[in-house]
């Protein structure tokens, strides 16, 4: 269900791409640091969003390192830490945890429940230090799985129950930006949950799984049907992303949010 916010890659200008790639690394490197190989392989585009856009609007100090890893062993390239990219990097391993833990609950899937397995104890780490938020991902995933189990006609409902899980990542701070950065991972988180069941929607009716779309309309669900109520949510989200007073790398943000989101959709 992760993956889907990352950028357009041909729309970026030679550097955007260069420094969209250092926070990339940046959020490898946190994950790895703070929790092994197992943690890294969970990396996700939409986290590394997540590290960017909160780095680009509180403007911490920043960290470079440039050197060589298993993904780049023939040259040194550049990577970005900050506050934010390992807040991202701790949120990252929190909801790989969950979602496994919540994959073998309802699949039984024996390979997610093993990783999960493994990420157990460095889960438990991450509960500790935000046990808010914890909790608050473990009640929403219980509520999206009860929502999925009763074939949940109501997709907003059930794609809301993701979005109140982003919503809950995307606030770092209690302050005065804290309502539009929930709103824009409520929306971002619903987007998520959709064009995921967008995509497999064939899979789904196969083996006949749950999946909003076919819940929703017994008959095939058209592009342009699926697309219109994708756009939605992209629209709020963008909507709260300009309130945001930010400057610092706002092209590759907005290249992100305007652009980059529909990679997969079109390849679908």
């Amino acid at each position: 269900m992760f993956g889907y916010v990352l950028p357009w890659q041909d729309e970026l200008k030679v550097r955007e791409l260069k420094e969209y790639k250092a926070y990339y690394c940046g959020l490898c490197r946190c994950l790895k640091e703070s929790y092994g190989i197992t943690g890294q392989i969970s990396l996700n585009y939409d986290l590394a969003f997540l590290g960017m856009l909160l780095t680009a609007l509180y403007e911490p100090d920043i960290t470079q390192e440039c050197s060589r890893c298993i993904a780049h062993p023939t040259h040194n390239h550049i990577s970005k830490q900050s506050i934010y990219v390992r807040y991202a990097a701790d949120m990252n391993i929190l909801l790989t945890y969950y979602k496994c833990m919540d994959d073998w609950k309802d699949e039984q899937n024996f390979i997610k429940a093993g990783y999960g397995k493994l990420l157990f104890n460095k889960g438990k780490k991450v509960m500790k230090k935000y046990p808010r938020k914890a909790e608050s991902i473990r009640k929403g995933l219980k509520k999206l799985s009860a929502a999925e189990n009763g074939n949940c006609k109501n997709i907003d409902y059930v794609a809301g129950c993701f979005g109140d899980i982003c919503s809950v990542i995307f606030v770092y701070h209690n302050d005065e930006w804290a309502n539009d950065l929930k709103r824009m991972g409520y929306f971002i988180g619903k987007f998520i949950y959709l064009i995921d069941a967008y995509e497999d929607i064939e899979k789904d009716r196969k083996n006949k799984c749950y999946n909003p779309f076919l819940a929703l309309d017994s008959e095939n669900i058209t592009k342009e049907k699926a697309y219109q109520i994708l756009l939605m949510m992209m629209s709020e989200a963008s909507k709260a992303f300009e309130r945001l007073p930010i400057v610092q790398n706002i092209e590759i943000l907005r290249n992100i949010i305007y652009s980059g989101v529909w990679c997969r959709f079109y390849m679908i």
